[in-house]
């Protein structure tokens, strides 16, 4: 039998994917009983999946009327590329002050989050938007549990998720993805690897820069 936490985790993630695929569009209103519906579940852990959703902000609190998938504005996106360049600032001043003393990243997970980088790569050069989704998320994931830091994973996971909730219906409305899309996974993970600061700090700028050009098309 499923526990009703793993359940809610379930549903969470499901809902998670569904919006950034964009089958659940911004501003699509819906309620409890009809995701119940939709997965033939229960109530309850529908209902706690759609909060721990609306806590992430994904989605919207409707009094006495629902859910409603939250609509992130270009400003929105603009100050979430900022609060992840000025974390990652912050590690970089870390590390800085510890020369010498902070641990190089383990070769056992390096090796998960290459397998990552990899797809990821592969599926950004071929503009293949749902694949990419999934293998980016789980890249940076992983790329933040190499740094040792749950807080600062954690963190960074939620920003991405919402950016890619504001990125998503921008890039729908593209033709054609292949070839404008991120896909410096690898050379950011060998730059980690060597521990390879400046290298490191770079590539992040053209990440975040990349990024930012979707604004100017929303």
């Amino acid at each position: 039998m499923i526990r009703r936490s793993t359940l809610r985790a379930q549903i969470a993630t499901a809902l998670r994917d569904e919006i950034l695929a964009g089958r659940l569009p911004t501003g699509r209103d819906f309620t409890v009983k009809e995701i119940a519906e939709l997965y033939g579940v229960s109530a309850t852990p529908v209902r706690e999946a759609l909060v721990d959703l609306a806590a992430q902000g994904l989605l919207d609190m409707e009094q006495h009327r629902g859910f409603r998938v939250h609509e992130f504005s270009p400003a929105d996106f603009r100050a979430m590329v900022d609060a992840r360049s000025l974390v990652m600032e912050g590690v970089f001043r870390w590390v800085r002050e510890r020369e010498g003393v902070v641990a190089l990243p383990d070769h056992v997970a390096v090796e998960s989050v290459r397998r990552r980088a990899v797809a990821a790569e592969r599926a950004a050069l071929a503009g293949d938007l749902d694949v990419l989704i999934g293998y980016d998320l789980r890249f940076w994931r992983e790329l933040g549990g190499v740094m040792h830091n749950p807080y600062l994973r954690d963190f960074l996971h939620r920003v991405r998720v919402q950016c890619w909730a504001f990125a998503v219906p921008v890039l729908r409305r593209e033709d054609k993805l292949s070839g404008r899309l991120w896909a410096g996974h690898r050379e950011l993970l060998e730059a980690v690897e060597q521990f390879d600061l400046e290298r490191t700090r770079r590539l992040l700028t053209e990440y975040n820069t990349h990024a930012l050009t979707l604004v100017d098309g929303s």
